[in-house]
């Protein structure tokens, strides 16, 4: 069966490369977890969803690979893999790590800058608040990277944010198994809204504690979510 067959065909950008398309599309279904573990990604099926020939294909799944996010067995198959909880708990500390540094250079930006991050920040969550009532899980979780992005743009350490995003598609597809949760997308909103207050009034350590808070969410509730969804993740306990 098709791993993709209720997943609407995905127009490509003629005037862009096949494969990082591919990738991409790939990568946000597996990490919105509209992909399960275990499902069998065929570069033959996979060729004709998408319109295009097997190489990209190819390439689309190495990338893949590389980020953990499928298990490729040579001449068998390519399946989407488990959640690795240790790479998920390493990518959690990479982003807690650069972002409390973000903070405080965005605490200490001149005036004129400041304003603009504000502003910027303002209307982020905004389409947060937006994405609450009703409730529209992927928007949500649109506008929740977003939000992230928007600081590391601003503290002019925007390559930074690819590197963290590379990492970390183990702990988003945590997040997203938790997202939905009562009370859970309104957290996110709340944490979010201390964050921009602190930075409005250039108070790192406020901003520091309300990050650190923010990120340590979905961490929180792993062992619930293991024992909700045990056929997702591996730990590696002994």
């Amino acid at each position: 069966m098709n791993a993709l067959v209720n997943v609407a065909p995905l127009k490509l950008d003629r005037t862009r490369q096949s494969a990082p398309q591919v990738f991409e599309a790939l990568r946000d279904l597996i990490v919105s977890v509209q992909l399960e573990p275990g499902t069998v990604l065929q570069r033959a099926e996979l060729a004709e969803h998408f319109g295009i020939s097997q190489t990209p294909i190819r390439d689309a799944l190495l990338r893949l690979g590389e980020e953990q996010l499928v298990d490729i067995f040579p001449q068998h198959a390519t399946v989407v893999s488990r959640i690795d909880l240790s790479a998920a708990l390493q990518a959690h500390f990479l982003r807690r790590s650069i972002e409390l540094e973000i903070l405080t250079a965005l605490c200490a930006l001149p005036d004129a800058p400041h304003r603009e991050l504000m502003r910027r920040l303002n209307a982020s969550l905004a389409l947060q608040e937006a994405a609450l009532n009703p409730l529209d899980v992927p928007k949500l979780a649109l506008a929740d990277q977003a939000f992230h992005q928007e600081m590391y743009e601003a503290a002019k350490v925007g390559p930074l944010w690819t590197l963290v995003r590379k990492q970390s598609g183990h702990v988003d597809r945590l997040r997203r198994l938790n997202l939905p949760d009562e009370g859970k997308p309104q957290a996110i909103v709340r944490d979010h809204k201390a964050i921009v207050d602190a930075i409005a009034h250039k108070d790192a350590p406020a901003a520091e504690k309300a990050l650190r808070q923010h990120l340590a969410g979905t961490l929180a509730f792993v062992d619930d979510i293991k024992h909700r969804f045990p056929q997702w993740i591996i730990s590696h306990e002994q």
